[in-house]
Parts: structure tokens; sequence; C-alpha cells
């Protein structure tokens, strides 16, 4: 009990196949690497955020510039499916 055939995966894909559509199945294969790509992109560039993070002591000084928009890609290259993304700046004073 437990242990998966080639028979039972056969049969699991082809229940997989007449529940979906064998037409969205790429799709849906497409949609989900594309995701995957922009999840990697993400968690590098998180990386990449905390290795350059400001020093323990920030200059005193008031008048910064904000950080400049970052762009999320779909794909590497991929320009047509840019878009800006707008991060949220707390103006609060606690």
């Amino acid at each position: 009990m437990g242990r998966l055939g080639p028979t039972e995966i056969i049969l699991i894909l082809v229940v997989i196949i007449l529940l979906f559509g064998a037409k969205k199945l790429p799709d849906m294969a497409r949609s989900l690497g594309k995701s995957a790509r922009i999840l990697k992109s993400e968690a590098k560039a998180m990386k990449e955020e905390d290795k350059s993070a400001a020093p323990a002591d920030p200059p005193a000084n008031s008048d910064q510039q904000p950080p400049a928009q970052r762009i999320i890609q779909a794909a590497p290259g991929d320009a047509t499916n840019a878009r800006p993304v707008s991060e949220p700046t707390d103006t609060t004073k606690r």
C-alpha cells in the first residue's frame, strides 16, 4: 500500500487529461512555468536586497530620495510583460 506503479500513474494521467482537456494542459504548464520563473527571480532579488542592506547607522540626512521603482519581468529579457511594482511606504511616525 502506498506505492504507485506504472499502471496507477498512467491511470492518474488519463483522469487528469479527461478532467482538464488536452487543449488546456499546455497553457496550464506554460503559466506554471512563468509563475515559477517570477517566484525564482523575486527570491533572488530578495537575497540580493538582504546582502546590500543599509548600514547599521543610517545617515541623519532627512531629505533622502525614495528608492528607485523595481520592475518585475515575467521571463528574463521579456520586456513585453514587465510591469512596475509600487511598494508601500510607511510614512507614519511611531
